[in-house]
């Protein structure tokens, strides 16, 4: 059993037998998670020092180490009780669970492709293997180049997408629109699938911008179907789709230096909270190079 700064802990655990009758199990589980918190933290911890941070990279660590989600669910629970124990006791001035988001922050995080799989996923299109190389290489550039969902990938319109300026217009979740940037290579593929495919495809004058081969507009399960293709063809975890791509850019913009406010905005997400589990992601890789390359990790 761990002894890392015990008396702060010993005191919670006296008054979670005294006052709240807890069962012996309970008790002695709420134990090893504060004593786990408690070295995490490092020797003796400032109770009072203590921010959500901590707390967020602790249950992380929790997570990662192969923990339940269940189990990570109580270790949050014993820190909840333990700071509110500490505040309503005088022992510390604020109260850093107060405002600490919950379950969905050590929720497994996404599955995201480093650069060279994205390369190799974006050229899996072949002439010679595929009837329509150019619609599925621009549907791919598309996925990736806005992070944009498949459903929202679907929907796009001719008129979505400004070519001159570089942006595309997305309706996501409750039909809410933003406008996000599209680069010059995705730009480069959609122009080449305009002018040789598509007007072949174009039957039915659907103004959706990808259409299947009887000129209906691409619905988001046909659209998941040919990433997964391409997904296998280029030798990929199985568990990458279209999502994956949604991942892998939200995660190379902030591993390029972009703002989190402004990843948030390009992705559609409304509580911010939600766009913050890229920065984990990014945190985990890091951690894996230097477990990779330290000669003292």
């Amino acid at each position: 059993m761990l002894q890392v700064a015990s008396q702060p802990i010993d005191a919670f655990l006296d008054y979670l037998t005294v006052e709240c009758g807890l069962s012996v199990n309970t008790l002695q589980a709420y134990q090893r998670d504060l004593e786990r918190f408690a070295a995490f933290l490092g020797r003796d911890p400032d109770w009072e020092a203590v921010g959500p941070d901590p707390i967020i990279n602790f249950l992380m660590a929790e997570k990662a180490r192969g923990l339940a989600t269940p189990s990570v669910s109580r270790a949050l629970v014993a820190v909840r009780m333990f700071f509110r124990f500490l505040s309503g006791e005088g022992l510390i001035k604020h109260d850093p669970t107060e405002h600490l988001e919950s379950p969905r922050l050590w929720q497994n995080l996404p599955e995201v492709l480093d650069r060279r799989a994205v390369d190799r996923l974006l050229a899996a299109p072949n002439a010679r293997l595929d009837r329509w190389p150019l619609r599925d290489k621009a549907i791919l550039e598309m996925l990736y180049a806005t992070g944009a969902r498949a459903s929202e990938v679907a929907d796009l319109t001719r008129e979505s997408v400004n070519r001159e300026v570089g942006y595309v217009l997305a309706v996501g979740k409750g039909r809410k629109e933003r406008i996000v940037p599209v680069g010059r290579r995705a730009l480069e593929a959609l122009e080449a699938y305009l002018a040789r495919e598509r007007p072949e495809l174009d039957r039915r004058q659907d103004p959706h911008l990808f259409l299947t081969h009887s000129g209906r507009r691409m619905g988001r399960e046909t659209l998941w179907r040919l990433v997964k293709k391409y997904v296998v063809r280029g030798g990929m975890s199985p568990r990458v789709s279209p999502h994956t791509l949604r991942h892998s850019f939200a995660t190379h913009l902030l591993e390029g230096g972009a703002d989190l406010r402004s990843v948030q905005e390009m992705l559609g997400h409304i509580d911010i909270g939600t766009t913050q589990i890229y920065t984990h992601v990014d945190q985990n890789r890091l951690k894996a190079i230097h477990r990779k390359y330290h000669p003292r990790a």
